[in-house]
């Protein structure tokens, strides 16, 4: 059914894997929306109680596609594309489930905010956290700076997203931007443990905090949503994004001038 991802039930747990493990699973335009549609089958889903993501290969995402952002032959609709990313964030947010990243390898930029949506986050050590969409001249997005902001708060969430830092696992839990750290090669394991004892729990009172504490924030994650919407298609227009894909493509420091 899906060609970028892999959605398994296995009783009242589902699997979702990010599945472009040649690229990192970076996420291109069938990627975010399949996601989209993964997390509106879910929604509808009442048999599933606990949703693991997580990613094949040797990341859990590099983020947004930039080869593909880069490609004068085949370029992104960046507006159709943030509708897709819009609809990931709203329907992860808004899922009547309890949902667990387990994360190794680097998240980055809209693979961290997939990663920070989810309630509870485990990384390895030496994972690669970084909200770094500031390298290419963008902001983030995915509900970004909405995930960011519940986790630490604003003043720290501004820092984080100029300085486009890249976090190991340690340095993540010391911010609070993840819940648990673990050896490296143990993400998957913890994954599974704690979907286990998650569902020998009192589960159904859980996802009705859940739905209680979200339920109230919706609006100002839609909001959001809409303001990162309007503010990408403007950086997509800009001499630092070029410039910053550009050097990504060409491995090379880029040399932003602010315009």
């Amino acid at each position: 059914m899906y060609k970028t991802i892999e959605l398994k039930k296995e009783g009242r747990l589902a699997r979702l894997t990010l599945n472009r493990p040649e690229s990192m699973n970076a996420m291109d335009d069938v990627m975010m929306k399949e996601l989209g549609d993964a997390f509106e089958e879910l929604k509808s889903d009442e048999t599933v109680q606990v949703v693991l993501v997580n990613g094949a290969g040797r990341a859990f995402s590099a983020g947004g596609d930039v080869k593909k952002m880069a490609d004068p032959n085949n370029p992104l609709d960046i507006e159709k594309v943030m509708v897709d990313v819009s609809r990931i964030a709203k329907g992860l947010y808004s899922l009547p489930q309890v949902t667990i990243a387990a994360v190794h390898g680097a998240a980055a930029g809209l693979g961290y905010s997939l990663a920070l949506g989810c309630d509870y986050i485990v990384a390895e050590e030496n994972s690669k956290l970084a909200m770094n969409f500031i390298g290419i001249g963008l902001v983030p997005d995915g509900g970004g700076h909405f995930f960011l902001k519940e986790r630490v708060g604003i003043p720290q969430a501004k820092q984080l997203i100029w300085s486009g830092k890249v976090m190991n696992g340690s340095e993540a839990l010391e911010k609070g931007l993840i819940d648990e750290v673990v050896p490296d090669g143990q993400a998957a394991a913890f994954g599974d443990a704690l979907a286990t004892k998650l569902l020998a729990s009192p589960i159904a009172s859980m996802i009705a905090t859940k739905n209680i504490l979200h339920e109230q924030k919706f609006a100002e994650l839609e909001s959001i949503l809409e303001m990162e919407s309007i503010a990408q298609v403007a950086m997509r227009k800009t001499d630092d994004h070029l410039e910053g894909i550009q050097a990504f493509v060409g491995k090379r420091k880029p040399v932003f001038k602010g315009k």
